[in-house]
């Protein structure tokens, strides 16, 4: 998932995970014009990046005026006007209180907000030659600024004054929870340390941010430059059509046509492993793919990652904490990394024995065939295809006919409706940034107020970073009048010929519904703060919305409806229904393994402190140690893992996922334990839920919501695996 968080009403950080990929911070703090604040920035007229969002709609992006040559100057500018309302904070004679410290602090940094939203967008989206420039040059200054005002002695004092009054405890409880929120942050980055420490946290927090931008460069470089073009049909053995279709419109849109090209994004590289039959192919696309950042070229990122690994440390040290991951984790729902090991190790040695299963069985298969081969990374999912089918008589190939991109986005309306009570409407007229950018109205469907905006940008190009995210425009607020919130959806499909329909994984169907769980826990915010907003919450809770969703696809009234063949337009035949059912934790050991293979390497790297890593051989050594199956490679490897090393976003949080999959695992039982997926009692606490944002801490909200915490039970039941304490079903010999 990639989103805007805020703090206040400026941007907080760009952050990313895969759902994401890529990340990038850009930090700030906030403030309101007053009087005596004088003209902020040049007249919108010089820079459109500057004027505030106008229109309908409670005004929109203004994406058809945007120009790579606005961007630094708008940057500066606002961050000027920044500067003068914070000064206007921090120099208020009148002793501190709520109102003129934390509130001012919530209504600053509109202009900033704004432009670095558009900033993020353009570095997500629309990443060309000339943009990274911009971005190489702003990355340390917008972090300086960042650090700017954590280190600005009177705006502290003044937020510590308010948190240390007698006078909190009369506040509501959002607005004590808001207090608490800014006190902390700034405490975490460093607003307590003397003069020395915090110069030289200044310059390490530049540092990585020109070392952050790299890295997503670098990653995005070798996504355009690698691709396996195939030239004849022999190349095409095994494909469905439909992937043939979108490696033949990959191709033309590389200037090939009248051939194929296999990408380096997910969509393309998975199914291309999932039927090939040309082994020599199959191997040469998944090293393209697993290669990203580590070549030993101009884009190798693995000397970035050692100084990054560094840094981090240093910092944690400076900041009093023994790790970098002691740092991050300090205030998440887990609070230490210990808690995030006892979890991943729980699930890891049954996950590694299912594969060792799988395994066993694709080697059976093989053998039969007379393949004289051993299973490797690249056979995996050739294989387990053809044990799908033998186990479960379920080809992939006959559901895929069923899942139409658009249709399946229909269908998401309609839960949406049916579980948060929303409606979708397209609009026209709306700017965006592409054409293949698409714009939905959402309102409730019981009094037609306006919610929001939904937007969507489902393909591959250039210039954008591979992987599936959801991104904040704009964040709900009702602290300075009802501002309804714009969200978008982005993923990287492999768009087909004019004209005909897409057609996707059941894998890829999972993740639009995963990512559009993001947006509907931002289109359900009702809160007053900005800061506190949407998913504007702890990032081992955020994917829990995202992930829930996801249950949602495999439920019949989806299916039938919405799941119909994209050339009779019948729906999909209740018997296939009924092996999708049954094959539901098929292939589960990999899909673990693979994930979190990556999330504790990802924790050990951050748990390591200042030893020097050399990337490549932290990781073999690591995996080796795991036990890590030699068939399966790192959902993400460390050289191109964008979720931790091109930003602190998922730094020695990778584990989130699966901290998350728990409460969600538990979540969705209380509708099965009721009246199924449709419960409209559970699915109205589950609304209030979602509703919540930060103004609750994520444990006592989900509490509220289901009566207990969440075990660990749920998890492993979902999944397939033993539950602890109980006695594993003995396999009847045949």
């Amino acid at each position: 998932m990639r989103k805007l968080l805020f703090t206040g009403a400026g941007v907080a950080a760009l952050v990313s995970a895969s759902c994401a990929t890529t990340s990038q911070e850009v930090r700030v703090a906030t403030e309101a014009p007053s009087a005596t604040v004088p003209a902020a920035v040049p007249a919108p007229a010089a820079n459109p990046l500057l004027a505030r969002w106008s229109g309908p709609y409670g005004g929109l992006p203004p994406f058809a005026q945007v120009k790579v040559e606005h961007f630094k100057p708008a940057l500066e500018a606002s961050i000027e006007e920044n500067r003068r309302e914070l000064a206007a904070i921090a120099n208020n004679p009148a002793a501190p209180d709520f109102e003129n410290t934390i509130a001012a602090l919530e209504d600053a940094g509109r202009t900033f907000g704004d432009v670095g939203t558009l900033y993020g967008i353009w570095s997500s989206s629309m990443n060309g030659p000339e943009f990274q420039t911009v971005e190489r040059e702003m990355a340390p200054r917008l972090a300086a600024f960042a650090d700017e005002i954590t280190q600005n002695e009177k705006l502290f004092q003044r937020i510590e004054a308010v948190y240390n009054s007698p006078g909190k405890a009369k506040l509501t409880p959002e607005q004590q929870r808001l207090v608490w929120v800014h006190y902390t942050n700034f405490v975490r980055s460093g607003a307590k340390l003397d003069a020395g420490a915090k110069k030289r946290l200044a310059d390490i927090n530049q540092r990585l941010a020109s070392l952050y931008t790299s890295f997503s460069q670098n990653v995005l470089a070798d996504e355009e430059n690698y691709a396996v073009v195939l030239s004849s049909e022999d190349e095409l053995a095994g494909l469905p059509e439909s992937v043939r279709a979108g490696a033949a419109a990959a191709a033309e849109s590389r200037g090939m046509p009248g051939k194929w090209a296999i990408t380096t994004t997910r969509s393309s590289m998975e199914p291309f492993l999932t039927y090939s039959a040309r082994r020599d192919l199959r191997e040469k696309v998944w090293r393209n793919y697993v290669n990203r950042g580590d070549n030993a070229d101009a884009h190798d990122n693995n000397a970035l990652i050692t100084d990054i690994l560094q840094l981090r440390a240093e910092r944690a040290k400076l900041l009093g904490y023994a790790t970098h991951a002691h740092w991050r984790l300090e205030n998440t729902m887990a609070k230490t990394p210990e808690r995030a090991m006892a979890l991943m190790e729980a699930v890891w040695t049954p996950a590694v024995a299912r594969v060792r299963e799988e395994v066993a069985d694709m080697q059976a298969v093989a053998d039969k065939e007379g393949a004289k081969l051993k299973i490797e990374p690249w056979d995996y999912r050739y294989y387990a295809e053809k044990v799908r089918k033998a186990k479960y008589d379920l080809d992939q190939n006959e559901v895929k006919p069923y899942l139409q991109l658009e249709k399946l986005r229909e269908g998401m309306f309609w839960v949406a409706g049916e579980l948060l009570g929303l409606s979708f409407t397209p609009v026209d007229g709306v700017p965006v940034y592409h054409p293949d950018v698409r714009v939905w109205e959402v309102k409730d469907k019981a009094s037609s107020k306006p919610i929001g905006l939904w937007y969507f940008d489902p393909y591959a190009r250039p210039g954008k970073r591979s992987g599936a995210w959801m991104n904040a425009y704009r964040n709900q607020e009702r602290f300075k009048g009802d501002i309804t919130t714009i969200v978008s959806n982005n993923a990287n499909f492999v768009k087909g010929k004019p004209g005909e329909p897409v057609l996707i994984s059941w894998t890829d169907a999972t993740t639009l519904f995963h990512e559009f769980g993001h947006a509907l826990h931002g289109l359900s915010s009702n809160v007053a703060y900005p800061t506190l907003s949407g998913t504007s919450v702890a990032r081992d809770y955020v994917e829990f919305p995202s992930q829930l969703l996801e249950h949602w696809l495999s439920t019949p009234e989806v299916l039938n409806t919405y799941a119909v063949h994209y050339q009779t337009g019948k729906p999909i035949p209740a018997e296939l229904v009924a092996k999708i059912k049954k094959a539901a934790t098929f292939n589960e050991g990999f899909s673990t393994v693979e994930y979190l293979s990556a999330a504790l390497v990802d924790m050990k790297l951050h748990l390591a402190g200042d030893k020097k890593i050399d990337p490549d051989a932290f990781e073999r050594d690591t995996l080796g140690a795991l036990g890590m199956p030699k068939e399966i490679v790192m959902r993400h490897r460390t050289p191109q893992f964008g979720h931790v090393f091109a930003g602190d976003g998922y730094s020695a949080g990778y584990y989130s996922y699966l901290w998350s999959d728990t409460i969600t695992a538990d979540a969705y039982e209380a509708f099965t334990e009721g009246k199924g997926a449709y419960d409209a009692a559970v699915a109205g606490r589950m609304k209030n839920l979602l509703s919540l944002g930060n103004t609750v801490d994520p444990a006592e909200a989900y509490r509220g919501f289901r009566g207990k915490d969440a075990g660990i039970d749920a998890l492993m039941r979902k999944r397939g695996f033993p539950v602890p304490g109980t006695t594993p079903a003995v396999k009847k010999k045949k």
